[in-house]
């Protein structure tokens, strides 16, 4: 009986902090665009990379909640392969905390060969540009456990989907 008692306090007291946390950010607008430090490192790669040889583009940054839903249909209501599992509101890219990149060889030209050695150094680009973006603080999409996502790079801050959801941002856990 004593243990249910304190189960049921410690509970209490979890579910009040939640809500508590809930309401302290939950009127915030979503971000409108790629955040600052997002930016300025997505900067920093496409320079590290072309000091390498290696030219890269951003094929995507920011994506708006519609944006995202409609990717989200690819592969499931519409034509084409699926390409995330993220709807709108689950994506980084809807914080403005990720960037998808792809190789660019020539002008004009973009892919995404993972094995490709544009500057024959016997490495692949695909990761030499993945080695830079993490030095950089990014996470890449290709270590995720169930859903390998190459092109994606990510800065989370240490935020969940669930607290980005609730309105918590990078500036409240930034020091």
């Amino acid at each position: 009986m004593k243990f249910r008692i304190i189960f049921i306090l410690l509970l209490l007291i979890i579910l009040g902090y939640l809500f508590f946390q809930y309401q302290k950010y939950s009127n915030r607008p979503m971000p409108s665009s790629l955040h600052p430090h997002v930016e300025e490192a997505s900067e920093a790669l496409i320079d590290q990379a072309e000091q390498q040889g290696i030219s890269i583009i951003i094929t995507d940054d920011f994506r708006s909640i519609e944006e995202q839903n409609k990717i989200y249909q690819q592969g499931r209501d519409r034509d084409g392969e699926i390409v995330t599992n993220a709807k709108g509101g689950e994506s980084y890219h809807n914080y403005g905390l990720a960037i998808d990149f792809a190789l660019q060889p020539r002008q004009g030209e973009v892919i995404w060969d993972l094995e490709y050695d544009g500057n024959q150094n016997g490495e692949s680009d695909w990761m030499e540009v993945v080695d830079i973006a993490k030095s950089l603080g990014f996470s890449w999409g290709g270590d995720f456990a169930r859903f390998k996502d190459y092109p994606h790079l990510q800065m989370d801050f240490g935020l969940s989907i669930a607290e980005l959801k609730w309105g918590k941002r990078p500036e409240d856990v930034i020091d």
